[in-house]
């Protein structure tokens, strides 16, 4: 019986290494490519979560400076209050805020019996995480504006890691650290024409970087504290 020869061919150990050694330069580029692109969703999570509630602190802060309300004068101030900038004593809080007004954006239900005028003020606190750097900033809100007692006072943790904040204000003419709607001048009796906000992150990576800011133009005005009289003329 005569055999008839093997006609299959196999792989010889020399193709068989190059193969093994291309597929391992494919999943080195893969790797690579892979990873860069884990590291770059990182970094891009990393920025959006860091400027998150700096946007929505910002939103808020602008929102309420949109809608301040022009101080009056009389019993009616009770519910207008003023508007203050700069180191001031504010009524149900233990330290000096930064800035104190009475804005319109207080939210209305039915389960709270407030109006919608509020009287809000900005502060920076030590932060409760000790390995935060910087301090938090605060909002901190009254509604019961009517109370007989201390008004209970409600905080709003807006941002974390915050170096300073700085509120300016324009009379039309100029720029000014501090203002004062009780004090009876011209420029200050008012609501100043627009607000300056800046704010600085804390970290040692961000001690060049130039501050947050926002400029707010405030609409609200009073006509003005003198008397307008007329002159009536006979026919």
């Amino acid at each position: 019986m005569k055999i008839k020869p093997n006609n299959f061919r196999a792989f010889t150990l020399i193709e068989m290494i190059l193969a093994i050694g291309i597929a391992a330069i494919v999943l080195v580029a893969v790797n690579a490519v892979f990873y860069t692109a884990l590291h770059l969703r990182d970094a891009t999570q990393e920025m959006v979560d860091q400027a998150t509630p700096v946007d929505q602190a910002l939103a808020v802060m602008r929102r309420d400076f949109e809608c301040a309300v022009t101080p009056t004068n009389g019993s009616s101030k009770i519910l207008s209050g003023d508007f203050k900038v700069g180191g001031v004593t504010s009524l149900g809080i233990g330290q000096p805020v930064a800035i104190e007004m009475f804005t319109a954006t207080g939210g209305l239900s039915e389960k709270q019996p407030w109006g919608d005028i509020q009287r809000v003020t900005y502060e920076l606190k030590n932060s409760t995480d000790a390995s935060s750097s910087g301090k938090d900033l605060y909002r901190s809100i009254t509604r019961n504006l009517l109370a007989s007692t201390t008004p209970d006072v409600e905080d709003q943790l807006m941002m974390g890691g915050v170096e300073s904040v700085e509120f300016s204000c324009f009379d039309g003419s100029q720029w000014s650290d501090t203002w004062d709607t009780t004090e009876l001048t011209s420029a200050t009796t008012n609501l100043p024409v627009a607000v300056r906000v800046r704010i600085q992150l804390a970290g040692d990576s961000k001690k060049n970087a130039q501050p947050i800011e926002i400029l707010v133009p405030i609409d609200s005005q009073s006509r003005s504290n003198a008397t307008i009289s007329t002159a009536s003329t006979g026919s």
